[in-house]
C-alpha cells in the first residue's frame, strides 16, 4: 500500500498521499455494507479502493527504478505486504463471516506489486521473480480477491503511467475484469443502478485516479507511512465493534 517516504518530499507525493486516503475511504465505504445498514450503493465508490492502491503500488514501483541504476527487488516493500496479508486475515474473516470466499486484498497486492517489479525490470532474477507470482496468481486466482486480473492491475498502471490519460482505458478495462463483471454486465442491462455505477467507477477509476496524481495540488495532505498498514486489519475490528453495537 504504502512505502517510507523520504524526508523531503516532492509536490507529487501530496498528490500520491491523496490518492491512498481516498483509497482507504472509498475502502471503508464498501466494507460498510456489511455493519447491518441497507447500503448496498456503497458498491459504487467501493470499486475505486484496490485500482488506487494499485496505482500506488505503480508509482512507487516506477519511481525506486528511476532511482537506480542497478533495480533490485523491494524486499522491505514486499515484507511489509507479505506481513500483513497475514496479520489481516484473522480480522477479515471475522468481520466479513458469511461474505468469505477469498482471501483478503493483501496476498493480491503482494504478487501484484512483484509482477510489477518483474515487468519493468530487465534483471532476469526479478524478471523470474514476476513470473513466478504471475504463475500463483493464475493459478490460485480463484482463491484471491479481485483474481488473477487483479494481480495484473499494477503493470497495467505501469504501462500508461507516464503517458496519455487516453492509455487509462487499458487498467480500467483489467479493473472491471477483476470485479464480478459479468454479473455488473448483466446487472446493467437490466437498469440495475447500482450496476452501472459500478461499470462506471471500473472503467473511470484508473483514469480519475492518474488525473489526480498528475494534479499539483497545494493542499497539506498527511502522509502515509508504515503506520498505514495498520489501518487495514484494524478497520475491520472498528466495523465489527460497530456492527456489535448497531445488532
Amino acid at each position: 500500500m504504502s512505502e517510507p517516504n523520504p524526508a523531503t518530499r516532492p509536490l507529487r507525493d501530496r498528490a500520491l498521499d491523496l490518492i491512498k486516503w481516498l483509497a482507504m475511504l472509498t475502502m471503508v465505504m464498501d466494507h460498510l455494507r456489511y455493519v447491518g445498514w441497507h447500503a448496498n450503493w456503497l458498491y459504487v465508490p467501493g470499486r475505486l479502493a484496490f485500482p488506487w492502491f494499485c496505482l500506488a503500488i505503480a508509482v512507487n514501483v516506477a519511481r525506486s527504478v528511476s532511482r537506480s541504476v542497478q533495480p533490485r527487488i523491494s524486499w522491505t516493500y514486499l515484507a511489509w505486504l507479505a506481513v500483513f496479508s497475514v496479520v489481516a486475515e484473522f480480522p477479515y474473516r471475522l468481520y466479513m463471516a458469511g461474505e468469505v470466499t477469498t482471501l483478503n486484498v493483501m496476498p493480491t497486492l503482494v504478487l501484484g506489486l512483484m509482477v510489477a517489479q518483474g515487468a519493468i525490470n530487465r534483471a532476469w532474477p526479478m524478471r523470474l521473480m514476476g513470473i513466478l507470482a504471475l504463475g500463483i496468481g493464475v493459478a490460485f486466482g480463484p482463491h484471491l480477491m479481485f483474481g488473477a486480473y487483479g494481480v495484473l492491475l499494477p503493470t497495467a498502471f505501469l504501462l500508461v503511467l507516464r503517458g496519455s490519460l487516453w492509455l487509462a482505458v487499458v487498467p480500467g478495462v483489467v479493473c472491471l475484469l477483476s470485479n464480478e463483471w459479468s454479473k455488473i454486465i448483466d446487472g446493467m442491462l437490466w437498469g440495475d443502478p447500482i450496476s452501472i455505477g459500478a461499470l462506471i467507477a471500473c472503467l473511470l477509476g484508473p483514469w480519475l485516479g492518474l488525473t489526480l496524481l498528475r494534479w499539483r495540488t497545494t493542499l497539506s495532505v498527511w502522509p502515509m507511512r508504515r503506520w498505514a498498514y495498520l489501518i487495514y486489519p484494524g478497520h475491520f475490528l472498528l466495523l465489527l465493534g460497530l456492527r456489535q453495537i448497531l445488532a
